[in-house]
């Protein structure tokens, strides 16, 4: 087994092949780059607290617990785990309409299901999601994130028991509540977008995010503003998250199947994907099936110390990266960072304003949306293709991530079928009886002969084209030519059953030729080399007319048959 399907942590693996020189190096570097991804994860980390519908708090809960864990478990160097805008839609609908008893069952359900997952060794299989699916349903994630954002970025004000939940329910909202915009509070957001997008540009050692929240803050309390800000609206409780253990029911969990189900797919896709990010930036490779296992035992232990679901986060992995990081010490003290400052500043996040937070995740939104990629798929891809990412997308936004993904693999498994069925074809030898024909690479054949030769894989979605061979009256053997056939499925294996009854009835005998070994393991699996015969199988062409000839005891006929070209 590779060293990479290995569950074991690869931090164990560092210690135990690094020199203590080696280390003694990397350490320090680590610790450095750490302390630059807390600093970028600490704005983020509350403001996806507040996106997903919980307290600020609670997204730094989740950046410590998960983010420590799967650093210490996980089975990529760099990794950076936490909150992430992929989960805050989806979390913000589970607390609306369940609350946090709801959200713990649901991460402990996809927990569960991660933690399986990798025990399955089922890190592969996260690479059969297409492009345009996952383009699509991120694209989605990003609108839907967006327009949660507007309400705060134009400070505006809903009645009380406004239902803004589902994505068709906040736009309404917001519809029907505008004339309640507050200029101040535009200001305030439009500026912070403003140095959002452009202090990259002047400097990129501090993250724009961060001074964001020291502009924000001074134009609210600096000129008196009237502007919303996290205290006007959250209690701050400062200290170390505590485990907490919720009142669970068998009914609870059956509940939330589907969404924990939602959380661990997402979890796995978006974990997964900023692994391989990580590895083409480091040359290094990471271990899917304990990455998959640290990403369900974090979460797990994120909500019972009343945080969320976490997953990587490609910016802070990036910016983990950028800053030397090269061992999973880096997000461990990224997570010890994050835990000081919760203890001794987390009340003055009471001063942020609120326009300020939707400025920073509508940053995100932007960032996380692909919208070049979006673009150019739209541009490139063939018509279903566009088709599939367009719908994912749509889906996204109106539905959920269940739907949308359930939707758009069904329609790229048809339409993959539909192309691989198109490749393939079944093909009869086309005769001649003139000698002088100018037809060349034939071969001699016997009358009683029939070949038709077989090209692409034999599933149940091309198996009718096995209907149309056909015999004559005069035919003894036909002759199956199966080099161009890389697979077969139980579907073609049933077509070829039906082959050989057609021709028993007829009195004709089957020979094959040339099968490989995938399919020839499926006949043999099926009884139906015993059935046609051990001696009918032969391994060329030329063997398999040979034998034809042998069995009708004739000597080479004037009867000749066109070679299709290689």
């Amino acid at each position: 087994m590779q060293q990479r399907d290995k569950i074991k942590p690869i931090l164990f693996s560092i210690i135990k092949h690094s020199s203590p020189q080696e280390l003694k190096e990397q350490i320090p570097k680590d610790i450095v780059a750490g302390i630059v991804v807390a600093v970028v994860a600490l704005p983020l980390s509350i403001a996806l607290g507040i996106a997903s519908g919980v307290s600020p708090e609670q997204g730094l809960y989740t950046a410590i617990i998960a983010g420590f864990l799967i650093a210490f478990l996980g089975g990529s160097r760099v990794q950076i785990s936490g909150p992430t805008a992929a989960f805050a839609t989806i979390v913000a609908g589970i607390v609306a309409t369940d609350g946090m008893e709801g959200l713990v069952a649901a991460t402990i359900i996809a927990g569960i299901i991660l933690i399986l997952m990798g025990l399955f060794k089922m890190g592969a299989v996260i690479r059969y999601v297409p492009y345009t699916i996952t383009t699509g349903f991120t694209a989605g994630i990003a609108v839907t994130l967006t327009i949660g954002q507007l309400k705060d970025l134009l400070g505006l004000t809903y009645p009380a028991g406004t239902a803004t939940v589902e994505t068709t329910e906040k736009l309404t909202a917001l519809a029907a509540n505008i004339s309640t915009v507050n200029m101040q509070a535009c200001l305030v957001g439009v500026i912070c977008l403003v140095v959002l997008f452009l202090f990259p540009r002047l400097s990129s050692r501090i993250p724009s995010s961060l001074v964001a929240l020291f502009v924000g803050i001074g134009l609210v309390h600096g000129l008196g503003l009237d502007v919303c800000t996290i205290g006007d609206l959250y209690v701050i409780n400062a200290g170390l998250p505590e485990f907490q253990l919720p009142q669970l029911d068998i009914g609870l969990f059956r509940n939330q199947f589907a969404n924990g189900v939602t959380i661990a797919i997402l979890a796995a896709i978006e974990s997964l994907l900023s692994c391989v990010v990580a590895d083409s930036m480091i040359s290094s490779h990471h271990r899917a099936n304990t990455e998959l296992c640290a990403q369900g035992i974090g979460n797990i232990a994120s909500v019972l110390f009343g945080g969320i679901p976490a997953t990587g986060a490609i910016a802070r992995t990036a910016a983990n990266v950028k800053a030397g990081g090269r061992t999973p010490i880096s997000g461990m003290v990224h997570a010890l960072v994050l835990a000081l400052v919760l203890v001794f500043l987390m009340p003055y996040a009471a001063l942020i304003p609120m326009p300020t937070i939707a400025a920073i995740l509508l940053y995100v939104a932007y960032g996380m949306s692909g919208w070049r990629n979006f673009v150019h798929l739209c541009q490139t891809a063939s018509k279903g293709a566009v088709a599939t990412l367009l719908l994912t997308f749509a889906l996204t936004i109106v539905f959920d991530l269940v739907v949308a993904i359930g939707v758009g693999m069904l329609i790229t498994v048809v339409l993959f079928m539909k192309m691989v069925s198109e490749e393939t074809e079944v093909k009869g030898w086309k005769y001649y009886c003139d000698e002088n024909s100018e037809v060349t690479h034939l071969r001699e054949l016997p009358k009683s002969v029939r070949v038709y030769e077989i090209n692409g894989p034999m599933f149940f979605g091309m198996t009718e084209r096995i209907a149309d061979i056909s015999v004559k009256e005069f035919t003894k053997y036909l002759i199956i030519r199966m080099r161009g056939v890389p697979s077969l499925d139980a579907t073609g294996m049933n077509a070829l059953e039906n082959l050989y009854e057609y021709c028993k009835a007829h009195g004709v005998s089957l020979i094959f030729s040339h099968v490989n070994e995938q399919p020839l393991k499926t006949m043999r699996r099926a009884g139906f080399v015993e059935l046609v015969g051990e001696e009918h199988f032969c391994s060329c062409i030329d063997e398999a007319i040979a034998h034809a000839r042998s069995l009708l005891g004739e000597e080479p006929a004037k009867r000749e048959a066109e070679k299709p070209e290689s």
